[in-house]
């Protein structure tokens, strides 16, 4: 038995550290400063550093530790103080902006349907989109993207009558187009007009 004095000095006393907790967003119209540190160390040289109103934490962005300050309203601020941190104490600083405060275009929701009992009059355009600008002058009409056997292609006619689908489909082939005549209850409209 090892007496416990000789122990004691045989084990480097080690402290439990915390593990890092995931840096929380910004938010709404916030700016957040992020200064990379591996060593809890530097944090308090960072905390004595800043103003003391400004909200500071130890935690994980990424696969990177770093030091969290928040409390930055305009961005101007935020990125002084991470130019003096990168460029007078030598940490590397950014800048984090919340997305919720830019204001991004609201796309068309995307609602792809199969088309409904018919003949539809594909054309392939062979990842060509000029074909849809000369296929739009020959008909005199919009056209289509659809997919069809899991492969984009235009949507020239679509209709209820097999005769009808069969002339356009030789009227296009004669003009140099490459098409096909599908049942349409296998074709998923895309869009209904192309835009050039």
């Amino acid at each position: 038995m090892i007496p416990f004095t000789l122990w004691s000095n045989l084990v480097e006393p080690t402290i439990a550290q915390p593990t890092n907790s995931v840096c929380q967003p910004p938010r709404k119209d916030e700016y957040l400063l992020f200064i990379l540190t591996q060593a809890r160390a530097n944090y308090e040289d960072i905390r004595a550093t800043l103003p003391p109103q400004l909200p500071t934490n130890f935690c994980q962005y990424l696969d990177d530790t770093v030091v969290r300050v928040g409390g930055f309203n305009k961005l101007l601020d935020a990125q002084g103080w991470a130019r003096y941190f990168n460029e007078i104490v030598g940490l590397s600083a950014f800048v984090i902006q919340s997305t919720q405060s830019r204001n991004y275009p609201r796309l068309p929701e995307y609602k792809p349907e199969p088309l409904a009992d018919g003949y539809a009059v594909l054309v392939d355009y062979f990842s060509q989109p000029e074909i849809a600008s000369e296929l739009k002058q020959v008909l005199g009409s919009d056209v289509g993207l659809v997919t069809y056997a899991q492969r984009p292609y235009l949507l020239a006619l679509y209709t209820q009558n097999e005769r009808e689908a069969n002339s356009k489909l030789q009227q296009l082939s004669d003009r140099g187009f490459t098409g096909i005549v599908v049942d349409s209850r296998s074709v998923i409209l895309i869009r209904p007009v192309v835009l050039f």
